[in-house]
């Protein structure tokens, strides 16, 4: 069946998508205006203005204007210029997931940095304060290991069926 005679989604069912799954986000931990935006804007066939996504979801310019600033820190929207205008509209990448889990995984590396030199103060693994914080930094070399091979995976995965031709 072509595009043109899918029938238009509704948008209860959108809404209720958006609005679940931002829930689910905010209960581990993230922003849930951020989580509102992020898959109001993916649910969209296009990019977003900001105006538009605060009308979709009934909140002010101000809620949304934070909530996006956020998301693209960690590159899961992506901000471009609308020709012609001060206004800016936001997309997602081809490949949030990966850009947001595998591609930002610098938080491990300042871990174990910092970590190392908790090691040196403690004068190693001769002490049990030591011993505890190695542990530690060896978790997330362990970690961080794990995610790059991960990604390996997920790059021959997407190669693997056909979407992997397109840019991240």
């Amino acid at each position: 069946m072509s595009d043109d005679h899918r029938p238009a989604p509704s948008e209860e069912e959108v809404h209720l998508f958006v609005e679940r799954m931002a829930m689910a986000f905010a209960d581990v931990g993230f922003p849930r205006m951020a989580g509102r935006v992020l898959f109001t804007v993916m649910s969209a066939d296009g990019p977003l203005t900001a105006a538009e996504i605060a009308e979709r979801l009934g909140v002010s310019a101000a809620a949304v204007s934070g909530a996006v600033r956020y998301l693209t820190q960690f590159s899961m929207l992506i901000r471009e210029p609308v020709k012609g205008s001060r206004r800016d509209r936001y997309r997602m990448p081809d490949n949030p997931w990966y850009e947001a889990t595998i591609t930002k995984t610098g938080l491990y590396k300042n871990f174990i940095d910092i970590a190392s030199g908790g090691v040196e103060a403690l004068h190693g693994r001769t002490t049990a304060a030591g011993e505890r914080v190695a542990e530690m930094r060896d978790f997330f070399l362990f970690v961080q290991e794990e995610i790059d091979a991960l990604g390996a995976r997920w790059r021959a995965r997407r190669a693997a069926t056909g979407h992997g031709d397109r840019a991240d």
